[in-house]
């Protein structure tokens, strides 16, 4: 287990180096630049799409731009804000959340770039069916000879969309909250976590072959619910610690520039970390939002991408700001020593010592499951597109069996698993996104130019 980890952090470190850096953050700030700012100018705009003004019910597709957003969202509200923020923080310090911030506002333009293309250049499945995402990205709109890119990402998305995390995450704070302080188990938790791995197995099995539909239907009235739970939790965190708000400011700002806390002054470290923990929280410009937003009912490609570039926002400057100034007022960053959802947990127990780490239990189960779905959907278009559908049924089976691994290996070989996939993924995204973005900007244009002249028709 000890090389497997070893080698997990090596190709994570790699991955991870300076080239990617560059093709996330550079490439996002250029193509911020080329559009001059345009979305963001259209900001307004893009709310009147997301209120269904000007949605086409005939418009090709499965689901509403909306839709779309709230299931993207569903894979990342949660298990990447809960456990991700604390990860970054426990293993960069606190200057990782204002290179997340960073990587938000230019995973904006990326994700309107990426999820506009992913309506521009749809693709048809063996059965017919029109689909998107980078895989159809690449050799719709680049050409057929750049299909080794659609490999790569469908290869490397079989992994990054694995259960691992969430099983791993909501192991850990069943064991560290209910388990340990009541007794149930020791130091040595193995068989514990795997008991309860099989467990959320057996339980993703039968609503994967089962009743699907009903129990997908009930999850989605609890996440609304939950995420105003949790919401309400932090706000409350914060604000019984206010006065320790400046100085958590101040505090990231400062160790932004100077990597002290954690990092020992190793600033490039804390700027790859806070990368790698946004791209986990938001995914802006690693492609597995636009597979999401290609299955969108919208014939105006312009128009997604005004939808899906809310979601770094909504995700990132929002949620995780709130996650890591809780951790941060409470002071658990420095005390504990926990990784991922224990920290989370530590300073939920910090503020409401009675309900907090209860409170917390509750919305991470809730999250868990319901990412596991959306990542299950992701991992599928993946696995069909390199082996057709003829074997579909044998992905649900490894991606069973997976959840079960995810519960009884650590943190960050987990960690270290997803962030290798998510950086091969964001290679052949971004280089579309890149090569692509004239004929972005020429159907941002051509949109603009229609909805001054009152062109755009509203419903």
């Amino acid at each position: 287990m000890e090389k497997i980890d070893a080698f997990l952090a090596e190709a994570s470190s790699l991955a991870w180096g300076m080239p990617l850096l560059i093709l996330l953050m550079g490439g996002g700030t250029f193509l911020m630049l080329f559009s001059r700012l345009i979305p963001f100018r259209m900001m307004r705009h893009s709310i009147g799409i997301l209120q269904g003004k000007y949605q086409d019910p005939n418009a090709a597709g499965q689901i509403t731009p909306f839709q779309a957003m709230a299931s993207a969202l569903a894979s990342t509200i949660g298990m990447g804000n809960i456990s991700g923020v604390a990860v970054g923080i426990a293993m960069g310090g606190p200057g990782v959340l204002f290179w997340m911030w960073v990587s938000a506002f230019v995973g904006m333009a990326t994700k309107f770039f990426t999820c506009t293309l992913s309506i521009m250049y749809r693709g048809k499945n063996e059965l017919g069916k029109v689909e998107g995402g980078p895989m159809y990205m690449v050799t719709e709109g680049l050409g057929q000879k750049w299909k080794p890119l659609s490999i790569l990402f469908a290869f490397a998305g079989l992994f990054g969309t694995l259960p691992l995390f969430q099983a791993n995450q909501l192991t850990q704070i069943i064991t560290d909250v209910v388990l340990k302080p009541s007794g149930v188990v020791g130091p040595d938790t193995f068989v514990s976590n795997l008991f309860m791995g099989i467990a959320m197995a057996l339980l993703v099995s039968i609503i994967m072959f089962g009743g699907l539909k009903r129990i997908a239907s009930v999850a989605s009235k609890l996440v609304p619910f939950m995420v105003v739970i949790y919401t309400v939790s932090v706000l409350f965190i914060i604000f019984y610690n206010f006065s320790a708000v400046p100085g958590m400011f101040a505090l990231i700002f400062e160790d932004a520039f100077t990597g002290n806390a954690v990092m020992g002054g190793a600033v490039m470290q804390v700027i790859i970390m806070g990368a790698r923990r946004a791209s986990f929280s938001n995914e802006a410009g690693i492609g597995t939002a636009a597979m999401m937003h290609g299955e969108s009912q919208n014939n105006e490609p312009v128009r997604e991408g005004l939808v899906a570039m809310w979601e770094p926002f909504i995700d990132t400057i929002i949620v995780c700001t709130m996650t890591g100034l809780a951790i941060l007022v409470t002071g658990v960053w420095e005390t504990n020593e926990g990784n991922g959802v224990s920290m989370t947990a530590a300073a939920f127990g910090a503020a409401m010592p009675s309900v907090g780490k209860y409170l917390l239990v509750l919305c991470v189960f809730i999250f868990a499951f319901t990412s596991l779905f959306s990542y299950c959907y992701y991992g599928s278009k993946c696995f069909t597109y390199l082996f057709g559908f003829k074997y579909r049924r044998l992905y649900d089976y490894f991606y069973i069996l997976t959840i079960v691994i995810g519960a009884v290996v650590t943190i960050t070989s987990v960690i270290n698993l997803v962030d290798t996939a998510f950086a091969l993924m964001a290679i052949p995204t971004m280089t579309c996104a890149l090569l692509l973005s004239p004929k972005v900007l020429a159907a941002t244009r051509d949109y603009l130019g229609r909805l001054r002249r009152g062109e755009v028709e509203r419903f």
